[in-house]
């Protein structure tokens, strides 16, 4: 029965990814702290899940597009009651929803993860245009010393 474990039920309505899953909770409720936790969430894999109250729903979703681009997301509301619904579509359609149909009842969101393909690719070309400097730095913040994250360092043997 749904409760402290909504998300469960969520998730199995859902039909996305069930394998692996992070369950987030309850977002901040500050805007800005909202969005930098979405922000540590850009590149997850796994499907997400999060619970959202009525009055934040729309800028929770808005925040969800604009931080992870379009994505699917299953929107399932009041588990377990009369007024059980679950909504699928993608993050862009899940606004222009909301804005028309005001929000009423809690809600789990079930969000899934990038596509790990897209995750490559979106590294591969981040490496690419990395300048030298930013190369060095990456390495250094791994625990390299300058001459050894530094390629343009010639060694003497």
């Amino acid at each position: 029965v749904p409760g402290p474990t909504a998300f469960a039920t969520a998730l199995a309505i859902s039909g996305m990814e069930s394998g692996r899953f992070t369950f987030e909770g309850f977002l901040p409720m500050r805007p800005t702290r909202r969005r930098e936790r979405l922000e540590s969430l850009k590149y997850e894999t796994r499907t997400m899940i999060f619970y959202e109250a009525p009055h934040k729903l729309l800028s929770t979703l808005k925040d969800m597009n604009s931080v992870f681009g379009d994505r699917n997301i299953v929107v399932v509301k009041e588990l377990t009651k009369i007024h059980e619904t679950s909504w699928r579509g993608t993050l862009s359609e899940a606004v222009a929803y909301h804005t028309e149909n005001p929000p009423k009842g809690e809600y789990v969101l079930v969000l899934e993860g990038i596509d790990p393909k897209v995750l490559e690719e979106e590294r591969q070309a981040s490496w690419e245009t990395m300048s030298i400097e930013d190369h060095v730095a990456l390495y250094e913040s791994k625990g390299q010393t300058k001459k050894e994250a530094n390629p343009t360092t010639t060694q003497r043997i």
